[in-house]
């Protein structure tokens, strides 16, 4: 077993659902508990992780200046891309190592080494998801497996979990296995395909996403 090192945290969005805010600031910078959401992730990574890295694009330079205060040791600009584009696009498509990846409007709490424990325990994958119970208002795929190895992600068809946006996966080895996409929907299909996309047993302690000035309010008043 190899101890994971790295995480990344996808912050690219434009936040659109949280108009009027996300005209003046990105969306992972919305304030949370005194500071923002991102710089939460960020300040529960570190301590157990030795390298974090962002994907930025609305509002990048912000963001980017903003998260390199909090000490993170890569960015990545990748406006206009899909959500999967810098795993085959960046210096990351190189790293032969499992990575945890993250959305920055996840409010969450993780057992990092449980979850990396797991990942092994089904043979390093190229790309293990994390599941979370499905929670009224908020939108996932849910996750249909076999003894953990999935064989269908469906919005439309219910299972007891959906994904939460949180993944362990293996950058270089999506690269010499799958065609190169922009998009994780796609990604996913093809790794179900080569029976290399699997779920966790584990659910995060705490999981809430953030799309709306509302919820984001909510979450701030400890309502959520």
């Amino acid at each position: 077993m190899k101890p994971i090192r790295h995480a990344l945290i996808m912050a690219a969005g434009r936040g659109t659902r949280m108009l009027p805010l996300t005209d003046q600031i990105p969306k992972p910078m919305a304030p949370f508990k005194g500071s923002t959401l991102i710089a939460d992730g960020i300040q529960k990574i570190k301590p157990v992780l030795d390298f974090v890295h962002i994907t930025v694009g609305y509002k990048g330079a912000v963001l980017a200046q903003h998260v390199i205060e909090l000490g993170v040791q890569s960015v990545f600009n990748t406006e206009g891309k899909g959500n999967a584009w810098w795993i085959y696009n960046t210096l990351l498509r190189h790293l032969d190592e499992a990575i945890f990846v993250l959305t920055a409007d996840n409010v969450t709490d993780l057992d990092f080494d449980l979850l990396e424990q797991e990942y092994y325990k089904y043979n390093a994958p190229a790309c293990m998801v994390v599941p979370v119970l499905p929670v009224p208002g908020l939108e996932g795929d849910y996750i249909h497996h076999t003894e953990n190895c999935v064989f269908e992600l469906n919005r439309q068809k219910p299972a007891p979990t959906y994904c939460s946006g949180i993944q362990i996966l293996n950058p270089y080895r999506i690269n010499q296995i799958t065609e190169a996409t922009e998009d994780f929907n796609v990604l996913w299909r093809q790794l179900i395909e080569k029976k290399q996309l699997y779920c966790s047993d584990s659910y995060p302690k705490k999981w809430f996403t953030v799309d709306t000035v509302e919820q984001l309010d909510r979450l701030n008043k400890g309502k959520i």
